[in-house]
């Protein structure tokens, strides 16, 4: 089965209300491939006014995060019931900033991994290096760990239904951009790694993006790796006209 091209875009902290509308209201109006899923995770505030916009079908909204409990007593957390209520279809997962900034560790991830698919969310799960790790030459073994360690025991038709983004953290927002052969590298050990614990089936439908400084000038060779089928883009998918070439790289 043919796997999903994905280009999300990750606005972290950035845009008020309307700068964000603006932006999806311009990109609505590009010229794309319908094949293509479009995902602007933005911030929480902006997600009930840019999923009421008319846009094409393939461009859609996820989360930058969420708690792993559904209601109650937490103070500032965003439940997936709630992102459930407005429509929205999917949300990031352990990005590296999560797990550095605010101390994520993969077993809080794994609980939150049970709770957005309890509630037909679709996670962009996160995973990575720093550079210390890939300088010491243990960057596959961390990250499988990574995966190992949250997916816990989730069954083969869950994992299915998860999409991978790798993120070397040395690339994020450095201007550093893993070569395609370094991406390609990572991407084969993960799909390996989900082969071996789920199956032909899993490995060959799951979706792995690449992050980490993506950009026009690159997307296009990093997007024809083989194991390779999009991209988790930061600040370029902020600016329309370059996100729209990331888009348009497949």
């Amino acid at each position: 089965m043919r796997r999903k091209k994905i280009a999300a875009g990750n606005w972290k902290m950035n845009t008020t209300v309307p700068e964000g509308v603006k932006i999806v209201q311009d990109l609505g109006e590009g010229s794309f491939d319908i094949s293509v899923d479009i995902v602007i995770c933005a911030p929480a505030t902006h997600l009930d006014a840019l999923n009421q916009l008319e846009l094409p079908k393939n461009i859609l909204f996820g989360a930058q995060n969420m708690y792993h409990e559904t209601h109650g007593a937490y103070t500032g957390e965003i439940g997936a019931p709630m992102l459930q209520s407005i429509g929205i279809t999917h949300v990031i997962l352990g990005h590296s900033e999560r797990r550095e900034y605010f101390n994520e560790s993969n077993e809080m991830l794994g609980k939150k991994l049970r709770t957005a698919l309890d509630h037909e969310l679709i996670p962009i799960f996160c995973c990575g290096e720093s550079l210390a790790v890939r300088n010491a030459g243990a960057q596959n073994n961390h990250v499988i760990r990574q995966l190992k360690e949250s997916f816990g025991d989730l069954e083969g038709s869950e994992i299915a239904e998860i999409i991978i983004a790798y993120e070397p953290i040395w690339a994020i927002g450095t201007g550093e951009t893993a070569t395609p052969e370094q991406a390609q590298e990572m991407h084969c050990d993960i799909r390996e790694f989900l082969r071996s614990e789920y199956g032909s089936d899993v490995a060959d439908y799951v979706p792995i993006l690449y992050g980490g400084s993506v950009k026009p000038a690159n997307a296009k060779d990093i997007f024809a790796q083989e194991d390779v089928d999009g991209g988790l883009v930061g600040g370029a998918s902020l600016k329309v006209d370059s996100f729209a070439a990331i888009v348009n790289s497949f």
